[in-house]
């Protein structure tokens, strides 16, 4: 019996929480037949105003449905104090230090891309830099600053503005958590414990009073799971304005978490997830016709992905916009997308459409930082490969870059217009400069070792059968014509049957520390073996301007996120790099996420105790099943938060901070709220009133003078320090380095 109780319990209070939102009031008798937790009257009695003999808990059912005189004040109140703590404790010493700091060197500089409209590359979408920029402009910053590393004084530069964007931001986690929490809970003092936990965190305010991505994105998560929530307590008033108002926040601010990083894919997910348990409710649902729930459908469709995916594209479109002006990330993109910038030497030029003999040419690679196809004077050191003449690619424009395209057995001194290149034609390639052609041959490669060294070999033009080459267009069949910019072409060796490669690693300071030139036996379609021509000079072709070439909005979009997904997996731990592993992350800081971690192994004992009560039938009262709705419901929905936001960077292969851990941690912390609250509003299963009272009440003072005491000591990491370094033995840090790992 008491099984069959607690699931109508717990479906009424799913159901029915919002009962007092209808537009017709229920009658007393209605109220009575639905014990459910209301945030202005029971939970209100016995988180702020139970008696010592609680008489509280006895309260008729209809102070329950009416809302009482001081509780909304009392909860606004509430809430602002929480919204000042957050605010004073982000924006406070918000200038200092005066000097660039960490991360700041790539988000700044950013910033100041936008300002000046240069166009850089960076591997996560472009809202956020783009909000930083706004902020500086806005607040009188001229994107002058150069941000070359950290430790720059800022001088008479104004960088208060984009500091104070993020800190602004980061100053509502705190207070999304606090609204989420009592959405979840209806409890104030689970509410205030997750606030509590935020607004005291050392590295939570660390990481908001800097000009960092995170911030942003931590707010796009939290208003998305906020609106979530809120728009799940509208289930009984569909399609009203308030329905429609949550949902369509929703999707903003998803396409919010996305637009500054790709972790905003978990928030998705975790909506995603909501909304398909949410319809397969409706489903079940026999009051509602299928045409109902086709309109529920589509709202969430609309909401939730059309319009999610309409304004990312957007952020992108205005991106494009922007930036407009050649820059720093030209050579992360292909020749075609940098025939889009202004300042560009592809920008409004003109040159023959197809690649035939006799054409002077520069060859790109594809991959990422692929570089140009380069030849020099200097040779291969002794002892690497055969003493040839040096070949690697080069991430810079350069006259050592040029190529002359010939037949196979002759040079080209025919009359009249010149053949064309096709699919599968056989070529060879003299570097101009040197007049040495392009060879390979079965010495290995400098680095590769697995691949052939790649040299100039011969002399005006003479040389080898290893000098060969057979042109293979990526897509293409026999016959046909190699496209500038536009075709992407491989280079297969005719005498040992493998294809030209860059491999990415830096030749050592013989090499110029430019890129390595392999010839791969692997014969896989990679961007790393795959390049396009990008100069195309030849007199006896006409030229056409290169405008007709430029890509559509689509293909620079596509592009964009494939450059940017390769910069990701590209992110790999360099020697003595300082990172982290994703084990090391709840276990290795301070006090908030040592209470945090526990917690989470006291909400699973919790929940696995009231589950094993529940399938024996031990009997309950309204409170505990209450509880354990809570615990169930709107802890397991932080729970998966949790795990959505965590478990997935066990299987990433990029180089990890803690910081990655943050989006996490919010969960993790709310989650903490709601577990401490109903561990301690349990007291009265081992104590009679008052006692159980005045457990609960040392508890939830034990736990603020905890949080707060750990702010104290540690403040300084956040606020800075005078006096001895933190190592000296009269630092204010002294004694605190409790774990060998930390470093301060």
């Amino acid at each position: 019996m008491a099984k069959e109780e607690y699931i109508t319990q717990c479906n009424i209070a799913r159901d029915t929480s919002k009962l007092r939102n209808r537009k017709t009031c229920p009658t007393s008798e209605k109220i009575q037949t639905f014990p459910i937790p209301s945030k202005n009257t029971q939970h209100s009695s016995e988180d702020d105003s139970q008696s010592s003999n609680g008489t509280s808990a006895h309260r008729s059912n209809r102070g329950r449905d009416s809302t009482s005189d001081e509780s909304p004040s009392r909860g606004l109140l509430l809430l602002l104090l929480v919204a000042g703590l957050s605010f004073s404790t982000r924006l406070y010493k918000i200038t200092e230090p005066p000097h660039v700091c960490w991360d700041e060197t790539h988000f700044g500089k950013m910033g100041s891309y936008y300002i000046n409209r240069t166009f850089f590359f960076d591997v996560h979408p472009p809202l956020g830099k783009m909000l930083i920029g706004l902020a500086g402009y806005m607040t009188g910053y001229d994107g002058t600053f150069p941000f070359i590393k950290p430790g720059d004084r800022y001088e008479h530069h104004n960088y208060w503005g984009m500091r104070g964007f993020c800190a602004v931001l980061g100053s509502f986690l705190p207070i999304f958590a606090y609204l989420i929490v009592l959405e979840l809970s209806q409890s104030h003092t689970a509410a205030l414990i997750t606030a509590t936990l935020l607004i005291f965190d050392t590295g939570c305010i660390t990481i908001s009073q800097y000009i960092l991505l995170d911030p942003i994105l931590m707010f796009f998560i939290m208003a998305a799971v906020l609106s979530m929530v809120k728009f799940n307590q509208q289930r009984h008033r569909s399609f009203t304005p308030p329905w429609w108002l949550w949902l369509v926040l929703t999707g903003v601010n998803l396409a919010g978490a996305l637009g500054v990083k790709f972790v905003g894919l978990f928030v998705i997910l975790l909506v995603g997830l909501n909304t398909v348990s949410d319809l397969w409710r409706l489903l079940g649902d026999l009051s509602l016709s299928l045409v109902d729930i086709a309109k529920h459908f589509l709202a969430r469709v609309i909401g939730l992905i059309l319009l999610p995916l309409f304004l990312y594209v957007t952020i992108f479109a205005i991106h494009f916009v922007v930036l407009n002006k050649s820059g720093p990330g030209d050579g992360f993109f292909s020749s075609a997308f940098q025939s889009r910038l202004i300042g560009n030497n592809l920008h409004n030029a003109s040159m023959p459409e197809y690649l035939a003999y006799g054409s002077t040419i520069t060859i790109k690679n594809l991959r990422i930082a692929g570089g140009y196809l380069h030849s020099h004077w200097h040779l291969y050191p002794e002892g690497v490969g055969a003493k040839q003449q040096q070949v690697t690619a080069y991430l810079h424009k350069d006259y050592n870059n040029l190529w002359l395209v010939h037949r196979q057995d002759e040079n080209n001194s025919q009359s009249g217009a010149p053949d064309l290149v096709r699919h599968g034609d056989i070529i060879r390639l003299e570097h101009k400069e040197t007049t040495r052609n392009l060879h390979s041959h079965l010495h290995e490669a400098p680095l590769t070792k697995k691949h052939f060294q790649v040299t100039g070999y011969g002399i005006n033009g003479t040389g080898d059968i290893n000098d060969l080459w057979q042109v293979e267009v990526c897509g293409g069949r026999k016959g046909d014509l190699v496209k500038v910019l536009r075709s992407k072409v491989r280079f297969l060796h005719r005498a040992t049957g493998c294809v030209l490669y860059s491999s990415g690693k830096t030749l050592p300071k013989w090499g110029w520390e430019q890129v390595e030139v392999t010839c791969s036996p692997y014969l896989k379609e990679t961007p790393s073996s795959q390049w396009n021509i990008e100069d195309h000079i030849n007199p006896k072709l006409p030229n056409i301007s290169l405008s007709v070439l430029k890509p559509h909005f689509l293909e620079i979009l596509l592009e964009s996120h494939i450059v940017m997904i390769r910069g990701n997996s590209g992110l790999k731990p360099k020697d003595n790099e300082m990172n982290s592993k994703p084990w090391h992350w709840p276990i290795n800081y301070q006090v908030v996420w040592w209470m945090n971690l526990a917690s989470l192994g006291l909400y699973l004992i919790m929940v696995v105790v009231a589950s094993i009560a529940l399938q024996r039938g031990v009997s309950a009262d309204q409170k505990r099943r209450e509880h354990s709705c809570v615990l169930m419901r709107g802890g397991g929905l932080l729970l998966l938060g949790w795990l959505l936001h965590y478990a997935p960077f066990y299987t990433m292969g990029r180089v990890l901070y803690y910081h990655h851990y943050f989006p996490a941690m919010l969960f993790s912390s709310m989650l903490t709220g709601i577990t401490l609250d109903i561990l301690l509003k349990s007291a009265d299963l081992l104590f009679h009133p008052p006692y159980c009272d005045w457990l609960r009440r040392v508890g939830q003072i034990l736990l603020l003078l905890s949080v707060l005491y750990s702010f104290y000591l540690f403040h300084p990491l956040t606020y800075g320090m005078t006096g001895p370094l933190a190592h000296e033995p009269g630092s204010s840090m002294a004694g605190l380095k409790w774990m060998d790992t930390w470093e301060f």
